[in-house]
This record gives structure tokens, sequence and C-alpha cells, in this order.
């Protein structure tokens, strides 16, 4: 019987490397789902629009009198 390497482990007639311990966090689908729900609430308030201040109309100013 062969001897089994550290860091891995006998199944029936193979050896498989042990399982990595999960890394707790959060998944890519989580992320996803976040960004998701941001980028929806952001349609429903509003969030890429803005308030721009309205630009106001030059008026013209007088800077010679009128020759009748």
């Amino acid at each position: 019987m062969e001897k089994v390497p550290p860091g891995h482990h006998r199944v029936r007639s193979h050896i498989r490397r042990n399982p990595r311990p999960r890394a707790k966090g959060l998944s890519g689908w989580a992320i996803a789902g976040i960004v998701g729900l941001i980028v929806l609430w952001g349609q429903v308030i509003g969030f890429g629009e803005a308030e721009t201040p309205q630009q106001t109309t030059p008026k013209p100013s007088v800077s010679a009198p009128a020759a009748p």
C-alpha cells in the first residue's frame, strides 16, 4: 500500500488532496446581488439624475442710449 503524502488522504483506490478551508466572506453572487439592488434602488429614487442648476437666460444690457 502506498504511503499517503501530507495534505492528502486516500479515497477508495486513489489519493486526493485534503479540502481547503473556505474563505469566509461574500461570494461573487452576493456581491452581484448587492450591486444589482443598488442599481435598481437608484432607478426608483433617481440616483443617476442629479439636480442641475437652471441656466438663466442672459438679459441684454444697455450700453448706449438708442438714437431716434
